[in-house]
């Protein structure tokens, strides 16, 4: 049973085409269905998506998950969307009612692709970075400065636990192997100076 709005999005679907000269966009496929998609975004200067388009060739949900997302991004900043990205259960399915358990994989799809536009810009972001500090997550701000002093001062040893500290890893999460190298060389270190048994 496809709901009220799922047909209404397939209907008149939100934000179909490609942002015009789109810098940062995001693909993803789909071997199961054979659904393929790909997620434009305009970002300004503060971080904010300004403009979320889509293409697709898929089914009805691919195109009702891509419409709705594309919606919900718009006005949010890059780190709130890709946070966003990493809960399709919460953000797109429940949303979109009714939803047959062979089409979830339609909103997963989605978020993948936008996920992949998110990294795309966090890639050039990180290449342009002329701070003084390196700047580990951009979607959210944090430097390596930041997060060294976070693992030091709190005995922090997991991605998780530097994410729920300073947020760094919660969004796209490109800079996830990133801040585990910084956590790889701060747990040497610490071995280090621990005086061993005699």
């Amino acid at each position: 049973m496809t709901s009220d709005l799922v047909k209404q999005l397939l209907i008149n679907p939100k934000n179909v085409g490609a942002v015009e000269s789109a810098e940062f966009v995001g693909k993803a496929g789909s071997l199961k269905c054979g659904a393929a998609l790909r997620f434009s975004l305009s970002i300004d200067e503060s971080q904010r998506i300004t403009d979320a388009k889509f293409r697709s060739a898929g089914c009805s949900y691919l195109v009702a998950a891509n419409s709705l997302l594309t919606e919900q991004v718009t006005g949010k900043t890059t780190g709130e969307a890709a946070a966003l990205a990493q809960h399709p259960e919460s953000s797109v399915i429940e949303k979109l009612g009714e939803c047959p358990p062979d089409r979830t994989h339609c909103a997963v799809l989605a978020c993948e692709a936008l996920i992949s536009a998110v990294r795309a810009y966090s890639d050039a972001v990180r290449e342009e970075w002329q701070g003084d500090e390196a700047l580990i997550c951009t979607c959210f701000g944090v430097s390596e400065r930041t997060i060294e002093r976070e693992i030091r001062v709190r005995g922090l040893r997991t991605i998780a636990e530097v994410t729920q500290t300073c947020n760094a890893g919660a969004g796209c999460r490109s800079c996830c192997p990133l801040i585990e190298d910084i956590l790889s060389q701060h747990l040497r270190e610490r071995d280090l100076l621990v005086p061993a048994p005699n």
